[in-house]
């Protein structure tokens, strides 16, 4: 008789595992709608929320990017406050020397006595003195006009730099402004984010996680992955070190390391062990180097989502790139596939 073979199981990967782990969702949603059991809101479907928490991250991700931004901007204009207030002090204090100067001036000239000239030569009585003497009071007028083109030139550029400083104070209170503004809608859409979430049953939120993509930060992917791909040159190496050490680090917005990322704060971070510096958001970053079509990518290069440039990762070969997704997913290796595609830039 035949022996029996049990059939081979097949290993279901790509747009087939995501369209089953949709399927085990929608089953998951329909087991938790049972009496008795946890569910999400009737109101909405677990695809549903999954397509408004995805929403709700990315603009989350585009204010973060905006706080990011302002907060460049912000430190920037404190800077500038500081310099100048600190030149203002400065040229203060040599106007104060010059004021001096001109007092002691006037003092000399009012020692010496400020007679006409023709008087004090009919006084004197001895001609070779009053030439001597009115030489004298020729170099202090010289010197009293002298100093006091100084200090009204002193005084003009004190005036002009405190304009400028008052300047710089209103820019940075219109950009404090703008950080508490983006600071608010990044909690608001965590928030309501979260709130989502916790509509779902524990066996729903299972496959909402395999459905984000979520990976061990020690997944068989990291060793196979890393090397594959030479990368063009020894900085972009260093780069792709970098954020491969960083695989499981937390996503906190607004954090550029080392202990915590966001997604523009990863590349920059990268960069910088490379000894490059980048511009601090995705918007910038996009034109800090040469621009590139997606099938000339090589590893450490920037790959750009979305419409409004608010996603960025580190491209390591093969597709797939290191990136900081969003709070609750740590820095992971994704698919570049997985995301609107809108640009990318070569670096070094």
């Amino acid at each position: 008789m035949a022996a029996h073979r049990k059939p081979k199981r097949r290993l279901v990967t790509g747009s087939a595992a995501r369209t089953a782990a949709t399927l085990a969702f929608a089953g998951a949603a329909a087991a938790a709608a049972l009496p008795g059991s946890a569910h999400a809101d009737p109101q909405r479907t677990p695809a549903q929320i999954r397509a408004e928490v995805d929403r709700l991250y990315r603009d989350a991700e585009a204010a973060t990017e905006q706080y990011n931004g302002a907060k460049e901007q912000a430190t920037a204009a404190a800077e500038a406050v500081g310099t100048l207030r600190d030149e203002a002090a400065r040229r203060t204090e040599r106007l104060n020397a010059s004021r001096d100067a001109l007092g002691s001036l006037a003092a000399a000239q009012y020692r010496t006595g400020a007679i006409d000239p023709s008087v004090q030569l009919a006084l004197s009585s001895d001609p070779d003195e009053y030439l001597e003497r009115a030489s004298y009071l020729d170099r202090i007028g010289d010197r009293r006009a002298t100093e006091v083109d100084r200090v009204e030139r002193q005084v003009a550029r004190i005036d002009q730099l405190r304009a400028q400083a008052r300047g710089k104070l209103a820019e940075l209170a219109s950009r404090q402004a703008a950080l508490k503004k983006h600071k608010a809608t990044i909690r608001a859409r965590l928030a309501a984010a979260q709130r989502l979430l916790a509509t779902l049953s524990p066996a729903e939120r299972a496959v909402y996680d395999s459905l984000d993509g979520a990976r061990p930060a020690g997944h068989a992917d990291r060793g196979t992955l890393r090397g594959a791909v030479p990368a063009p040159g020894s900085r972009a190496a260093e780069a792709v070190a970098f954020a491969y050490g960083a695989l499981g680090k937390p996503y906190v917005w607004g954090a550029t390391g080392p202990s915590a990322f966001d997604c523009s704060g990863l590349t920059q971070a990268a960069w910088r062990s490379a000894g490059i510096s980048l511009p601090r958001t995705t918007y910038t970053q996009i034109n800090a180097g040469r621009h590139i079509p997606r099938s000339e990518l090589a590893p450490g290069d920037l790959v750009f989502f979305y419409s409004g440039i608010s996603h960025v990762g580190l491209y390591i070969g093969n597709g797939q790139m290191i990136h900081a997704p969003h709070p609750g997913a740590p820095v992971r290796i994704a698919p570049i596939d997985q995301m609107p595609f809108a640009g990318a830039t070569r670096v070094a």
